[in-house]
């Protein structure tokens, strides 16, 4: 037994070690850094940090400043949270800033690189977002695929109208994911991927939901380097793996069916999907950067985790804010009423007539940004303000604290969708300098921001429009942030929804 006991001691030791030595190695050497909060040996910062990421951030620029500089563990972060930083992040040295943070092991999963968003800034990476301005979400294409997302749509709602008939409270938030999981999938490949009648319904909610814990998991291996991201890998690579695997079963599984298709009818199709672009893109011999199976699939990885999460939660916020104030409530029904009416369902081409609607989506997004914090890399030395930024330190811009900056906005934690119905026009790409990016900005910007402001929107209205709401638990809805990097709510969202029409009379 003292043998053993001496034996892990050792082994600490000389983890402890290789940490100290990789602090030593990696301290700032060129220039003057961005101030730093007190740090504590070895964790350098990560002792200010709680289990909810944005606001351990928001805190700290709150507490010391809007440009610092962290050190957690090995990995070096300045951490930008003003709108003029964000600016300069953006607009005035875009370029610089325009790569990706590198992972724990990434380069050792199946996918590695492959991706449209965590792809490091060249020739495959401007090819994608190219293709995907100009075909994946070009105007053409996004008024095709509008029927499946009303359709998705009217199946929600009659879930809801369900659940209300038989009182029964509904978990707002699981709906919601089932929506949008719904809509992409058939957007993306014209399947089904959620609901009672679908296989795939649990294995693509699964799939999902494993991949953000094993997010959380490896995070210390991000943050502690080497020997620690390998103890990292060896503890949730092989999961990570089969993960990955699991997803590559399904969309090969897909992709096989999209191209047996294209033999027969071509690709070129009046209701081709996403899938069938790629494809087409994939066996053009002469296209501009040659994708492959790979880039395929893995881009349609992260449409599944980037819209299920960013969409899903902003939405969910957005009501349980609407719920809380039932004078914003009321009025935006009365909007809904004047411009629409009782006798149709609202859909996405109500959405520019509705301003008081857009207000109140634009004020749930700046309160619950859908990326909170966005993170960049340095591709070269620089300065931000004076201050050295060396190459390859991961840059975090805190849109969180942005869009709650009291210098910014008047009560700025306070829900005021009135303050989006003046003079000054906010759009939703976001105004370098204006403090409103929800969606982040510059050239790695969400580049379907205008699409999930319109489904946001538009699931929003049809909510207040269909259903009164009776809150599960109390008066009010519990508006506590969960332990995440994103913005989850920490406790679920549950109601009853009560139809305020027969269900016919909107074709539900």
């Amino acid at each position: 037994m003292a043998d053993s006991t001496s034996y892990l001691l050792y082994i600490a030791l000389f983890f402890l070690f290789i940490i100290l030595l990789q602090y030593l190695l990696h301290r700032p050497s060129n220039g003057r850094t961005p101030p730093s909060p007190p740090a504590l040996p070895l964790i350098g910062h990560l002792h200010h940090f709680s289990p909810s990421v944005c606001k351990s951030f928001h805190n700290l620029a709150a507490r010391y400043g809007d440009l610092l500089f962290l050190r957690l563990g090995s990995v070096r972060c300045v951490v930008v949270s003003s709108a003029s930083y964000a600016a300069e992040i953006y607009k005035t040295q875009d370029v610089t800033f325009s790569s990706r943070p590198k992972f724990a092991f990434g380069d050792e999963l199946p996918y590695a690189k492959a991706g449209f968003f965590a792809a490091e800034y060249g020739d495959y990476w401007r090819f994608m977002k190219k293709l995907t301005m100009t075909e994946l979400l070009s105007q053409r294409q996004v008024e095709r695929s509008r029927a499946v997302r009303r359709e998705e749509m009217l199946k929600f709602l009659k879930k809801l109208a369900d659940c209300g008939e038989k009182n029964e409270a509904v978990d707002l938030g699981a709906e919601l994911v089932k929506l949008t999981n719904n809509s992409t999938c058939r957007l993306v490949m014209s399947t089904r991927c959620s609901g009672d009648d679908s296989d795939e319904a649990e294995k693509i909610r699964v799939l999902v939901k494993e991949t953000f814990e094993m997010a959380t998991k490896v995070a210390f291996g991000d943050v502690f380097g080497w020997p620690l991201e390998r103890l990292a890998f060896w503890m949730f690579g092989k999961h990570a793996k089969d993960v990955t695997m699991r997803y590559d079963e399904i969309l090969e599984k897909i992709l096989r069916q999209h191209e047996e298709r294209a033999k027969e009818e071509g690709l070129d199709r009046e209701d081709r999907d996403l899938m069938d672009i790629l494809l087409k893109v994939y066996q053009d011999h002469n296209a501009e950067f040659k994708i492959t199976r790979t880039n395929i699939k893995a881009f349609f990885l992260d449409l599944f985790l980037g819209g299920t999460g960013t969409s899903t939660e902003v939405s969910q916020w957005t009501m349980a804010e609407l719920l809380n104030h039932p004078e914003v409530f009321n009025k935006l029904r009365n909007e809904i009423n004047a411009v629409v009416g009782t006798t149709r369902l609202v859909g996405e081409d109500d959405v520019p007539n509705l301003p008081y609607l857009q207000a109140v989506v634009k004020e749930a997004l700046r309160l619950y940004p859908a990326v909170p914090i966005a993170m960049r890399a340095s591709r070269e030395d620089c300065t931000i303000d004076g201050f050295h930024v060396p190459k390859d330190t991961m840059v975090a811009v805190n849109l969180f604290h942005i869009m709650r900056d009291p210098k910014i906005w008047e009560n700025p934690n306070e829900f005021e969708p009135e303050r989006f119905t003046g003079e000054v026009r906010y759009e939703i790409k976001g105004q370098q300098g204006s403090g409103f990016v929800p969606f982040g900005g510059g050239r790695r910007g969400c580049p379907g921001s205008t699409l999930a402001f319109s489904f946001i929107s538009t699931v929003t209205a049809a909510m207040v429009q269909c259903f009164d709401w009776k809150i599960i638990g109390g008066s009010k809805v519990d508006m506590e942030i969960g332990a995440a990097f994103t913005l989850p709510m920490a406790n679920p969202l549950l109601c009853v929804p009560l139809l305020r029409f027969k269900a016919r009379d909107l074709n539900l």
